[in-house]
């Protein structure tokens, strides 16, 4: 068993404390500071031009499943795949006859004509008009629809849509009395795509001056709020300039590069934050700068280690799930968090102490003088003190709260939602034609893409195919509405693509039952007898459906790889085994807590109004086990820095109970600090258009909120509390495996008592 000092912040009898790898690093940068702050500056300049000299496309991510076995065959072809618009014809009020109508018709025999006009941009055109027209006809009669294919090759198909849009604008104009919606594969995939880019455009741009106002409020200086930006702007920017060149074998999109963007932020401000706190206390304890900066690499950066090791491991159980788009991520996230933490470590503190006390200049009237006081909180020291007096009533009346807000999470559906029920209406012309084309012509502006090829290699273009096309017509006459019309297909190299709509809303039950009829039984009832054929279907029914399908069944993999790997490693830091248990507990309830709300508000459609969005039933299928990894990685900053102060009381002789008041007393205010920097930056996404970044603002906002007040300040003094002595227990031979448990602190003290 080990001593303990009785007094002080140190080992017993004023031993000198050992020092690590962290320390003797950060003691070399403030001793070099001009080579320690150049070299990191170095780095970073290398890593964003490391991109530069190379050249060609990147990687690609290929979808998982069946659909992106699609996706393989259509890339073979060297073609950019099939590429096919709709546009829904009818009258303003839409209750005239198209079949009896001739404006209608003159207005759909003038766009075939107008699209056939434009030189080599559609072919394979099909219209209420030709043969078998009725297919293109709506149930009720009341509308048409022309279905075209943008010609290739890919270098060509920019020019060729751009011609079909002025064709359809061509007959709009001349034809006022009637509506002309376009809708498909390029519009609804432009619109997405730009709602994208403008939605994480406005959510960087209004993040960054609410994290310099939080910023300035937390230091009350210039200069010092300075420093998180600066640390965090520059592993960012190292951190994208090695994504480019990783790029090019790694598949990386821009809403995995916002994501990485916004979590480097976090990290990065939140390692300078408990750096430059446990600073102001040891100056104001009366250390000189050097010694200052040593303690705190001994103790925060000795934190800021553990968690940014634990957020970079948690991330890479998402590479479990076998998803190609979750590679770009992981990887991300892991450079730039380790980044951030090799920033902290070198060149943060030889950049403090080249400032000096100048790190508080520039003050902010009225605040700077009490904030620049490294001060203790008093809030959460009345909050911590109350629930330890109390732990058991406190901290079950916590643990029930947050049981009561999971339990809308208990019927969570996981689904994604459709181009038309993610951007809200009048956001996108697009996708409102394609929700007024869905309720004419179900599935037609999202049909099912069935791909077949020869197993040879061969021209899959035979009669036989032909006949086999012609008889899944057939059966989709016999599906019993499952699959509907028009079924069209287009030869595309030595492949056959065939659209097929599909009943439901395309991401629903209804829409995954119609292309599992279009699987199991239509696709080998027709094609069944072609020699050779092989298929395919993939489109945005089949991609979804297979997306979750994967990410569900690795899920319990992903899961009790974190959990393990969590546990490890606070058993390594804390030399315990109560401690990893009851914070993966607390971790679990409060994300548990922040699915219920994601499931009570979004599936079940509560402040839609508010919010501006319109419920469709479910929650993304890859949100919750996204926000799991993460979730899970990012809390334990919190938990590691907030459970270190404490331990720090208790190895230095203070009494449990009272150096749970203690540590949550040194440590939250930083904590409430940095999660309410999170809390805004993420609270941005509710302002977005599609609801996909709505549920990822509004879950991640949630759970940090609960973990920084209800987590941290009320269940994690009572449950360690309860524990008691019993915290910090370990069996001996692990204690001996693990080595000496003396805490890496400053000062002496006198006086022992054991270790349990």
């Amino acid at each position: 068993m080990l001593p303990r000092s009785k007094s002080g912040h140190g080992p017993p009898g004023g031993a000198s404390p050992r020092g690590g790898v962290t320390e003797a690093v950060a003691v070399w940068s403030t001793r070099h500071r001009a080579l320690a702050i150049g070299g990191w500056l170095a780095l970073v300049v290398i890593a964003v031009l490391s991109s530069m000299p190379m050249s060609g496309e990147t990687a690609r991510a290929v979808d998982p499943g069946e659909a992106g076995r699609a996706q393989q065959l259509v890339d073979a072809q060297g073609s950019g795949g099939f590429i096919r618009e709709n546009v829904l014809i009818r009258t303003r009020g839409g209750s005239r006859d198209f079949a009896a109508d001739p404006e209608l018709r003159a207005a759909t025999k003038e766009l075939v004509a107008e699209l056939r006009r434009a030189p080599g941009a559609v072919r394979e055109i099909g219209s209420p008009l030709q043969p078998q027209g009725r297919r293109w006809i709506s149930k009720d009669g009341s509308s048409g629809l022309v279905t075209f294919e943008v010609a290739g090759p890919d270098v060509r198909y920019e020019k060729h849509y751009a011609a079909a849009v002025k064709a359809v604008e061509r007959v709009r104009e001349h034809h006022p009395g009637v509506t002309l919606d376009q809708a498909g594969d390029r519009s609804l995939s432009e619109a997405v795509n730009e709602g994208i880019k403008d939605d994480f455009t406005r959510a960087e741009t209004t993040s960054l001056p609410l994290t310099i106002l939080v910023l300035l409020a937390v230091f009350g200086s210039l200069v010092a709020a300075g420093i998180p930006l600066l640390l965090s702007a520059t592993a960012v920017a190292a951190a994208f300039g090695l994504l480019q060149l990783a790029g090019h074998w790694v598949p990386f999109n821009s809403a995995a590069s916002s994501i990485v963007l916004l979590i480097g932020m976090a990290v990065g401000i939140d390692y300078s934050l408990f750096s430059l706190r446990r600073l102001r206390e040891e100056r104001a304890a009366g250390h000189d700068i050097r010694e200052a900066l040593r303690i705190t690499a001994r103790t925060s950066g000795h934190t800021v280690v553990a968690s940014g090791l634990t957020v970079m491991l948690c991330m890479t159980g998402l590479l479990f799930t076998g998803v190609d788009v979750f590679k770009g991520l992981t990887l991300g996230t892991v450079l730039v968090v380790g980044l951030a933490v090799l920033g902290s470590v070198t060149a943060l503190p030889a950049l403090l102490a080249a400032l000096g006390d100048r790190v508080d200049k520039a003050r902010i009237p009225w605040l700077g003088r009490r904030r620049i006081a490294a001060q203790e909180s008093h809030l959460w020291g009345r909050v911590a003190g109350a629930v330890v007096r109390r732990p058991l009533l406190t901290g079950a009346s916590a643990a029930l709260a947050l049981l009561v807000m999971t339990l809308p999470a208990l019927g969570i559906r996981l689904q994604d939602a459709a181009v038309t029920a993610s951007l809200p209406p009048g956001v996108s012309a697009a996708v409102d034609a394609a929700t007024d084309m869905q309720e004419q012509f179900p599935g037609a502006a999202t049909a099912a893409r069935v791909v077949i090829a020869r197993s040879d290699g061969a021209p899959v273009h035979t009669p036989q195919l032909r006949e086999a096309i012609d008889e899944l017509h057939e059966q989709a006459a016999d599906s019993g509405g499952a699959l509907r019309e028009p079924i069209t297909a287009v030869p595309v190299g030595d492949t056959m693509m065939v659209r097929v709509p599909l009943a439901g809303a395309v991401t629903d039950p209804a829409a995954d039952r119609a292309l599992g009829i279009l699987r199991d039984q239509a696709l080998p009832a027709a094609l069944g007898e072609v020699e050779g054929a092989e298929y395919a279907v993939g489109g945005k029914t089949a991609m979804p459906h297979d997306f979750a399908e994967r990410v569900n069944s690795r899920t319990p993999v992903v899961i009790a790889f974190i959990l393990g790997l969590a546990f490890l490693l606070l058993m390594v830091v804390f030399r315990s085994l109560t401690i990893p248990l009851a914070s993966i507990l607390l971790n679990l309830l409060s994300i548990g807590a922040a699915y219920g709300v994601l499931a009570w508000m979004f599936q079940d459609g509560n402040l839609e109004s508010l919010l501006g969005f319109n419920s469709y039933g479910g929650v993304v299928s890859w949100l919750p086990l996204f926000m799991f990894i993460i979730l899970f990685g990012l809390s334990m900053d919190y938990h590691i820095f907030i459970l270190s102060r404490i331990r720090e009381r208790w190895l230095g002789g203070a009494e449990p109970r009272a150096a749970v008041v203690g540590g949550i007393s040194a440590s939250a205010g930083v904590v409430s600090s940095a999660a309410l920097i999170m809390i805004g930056v993420f609270s941005v996404f509710l302002t977005l258009s599609a609801i996909e970044y709505k549920m990822l603002g509004l879950g991640m906002a949630s759970a940090i909120l609960i973990d920084a007040t209800i987590v941290r300040g009320v269940l994690l003094p009572a449950v360690m509390s309860l524990l008691g002595e019993r915290a910090w227990w370990l069996p001996p031979r692990l204690r001996r495996s693990l080595g000496s448990s003396a805490p890496s602190v400053p000062g002496a003290g006198s006086g022992t008592r054991e270790l349990v």
